[in-house]
């Protein structure tokens, strides 16, 4: 069921789909909800999915009311997604963020913790961008500028792709650059400011006594293996799977085995 609410002075879409315990799939950055739609098929019959379209991507209306002085940070985005379990009656849920969506789930983590019953980060990171990642984001912003976020994307996008599931799935890719085109400029560069801007919240995972979900893929260059692998001893009951020969998206590269992981998790 497609659902909105209004956020502030925003839509806010949202896909309701199943019955049972609450799961929140939160996607990433160049992604609307349906990058989610293999996951949904095979979850919906297992829980109540909760998919929303982050503001600036699918259906929902970009959030356009703050300032150069307070821009727009992952806490914001996680205030949404609360919002929508607040519209819902939702107490408690679990949540699974990909990419950017990793960033917001732990962004809400830290100001909601109890709103939570566990959390998943797939191909996501606790840690803040670098030094060097935050000028390769201020070079992306440049560029979006410059040329817009469409010629952007297709030329990003296939780096998220091992290089065997390109050569063998070139479809594939063509299909999420295809999707990626609809996405508004200013939506692309308020999200690389958010995430350039975001702090480290290591402190989310250190200690918590939650079980938390990590999926990495052996081919990631979005989400290094070697990067993520130290925070997984931060928690206290990490569960935690590597793809071999997967790169950043596998939800589409490794389909099977990420359902599996999933509904494991949820089932917990």
């Amino acid at each position: 069921m497609q659902k909105n609410i209004k956020y502030q002075s925003h839509q806010i879409a949202y896909r309701l789909i199943g019955a049972g315990t609450p799961v929140m799939l939160v996607h990433g950055f160049g992604e609307d909800s349906l990058i989610w739609d293999k996951q949904i098929e095979f979850l919906q019959n297992h829980c109540l999915l909760l998919v929303p379209d982050l503001p600036g991507s699918g259906k929902s209306e970009m959030i356009t009311d703050k300032s150069s002085d307070d821009p727009i940070s992952m806490a914001d985005y996680a205030a949404v997604l609360e919002a929508i379990l607040e519209e819902e009656n939702i107490k408690e849920c679990i949540m699974l963020g990909h990419s950017m969506g990793g960033y917001i789930t732990l962004a809400f983590a830290e100001k909601c913790a109890e709103k939570l019953l566990r959390f998943g980060l797939v191909h996501s990171s606790a840690i803040a961008d670098s030094t060097e990642k935050k000028a390769t984001r201020l070079k992306g912003i440049e560029l979006m500028e410059n040329y817009g976020a469409a010629p952007f994307l297709k030329n990003t996008i296939p780096n998220l792709f091992s290089q065997k599931f390109k050569s063998e799935h070139p479809e594939m890719v063509a299909l999420l650059i295809d999707a990626s085109q609809h996405f508004s400029t200013p939506a692309c560069q308020q999200y690389y400011r958010a995430m350039m801007n975001r702090p480290d919240r290591t402190s989310v995972l250190k200690s918590n006594p939650q079980p938390i979900l990590f999926v990495f893929g052996t081919e990631d260059v979005a989400a290094p293996l070697n990067d993520l692998l130290p925070q997984i001893s931060l928690p206290t009951h990490p569960m935690v799977h590597i793809l071999e020969g997967v790169g950043h998206m596998g939800m589409w590269e490794a389909t099977t085995q990420v359902n599996q992981f999933l509904l494991d998790f949820i089932n917990l």
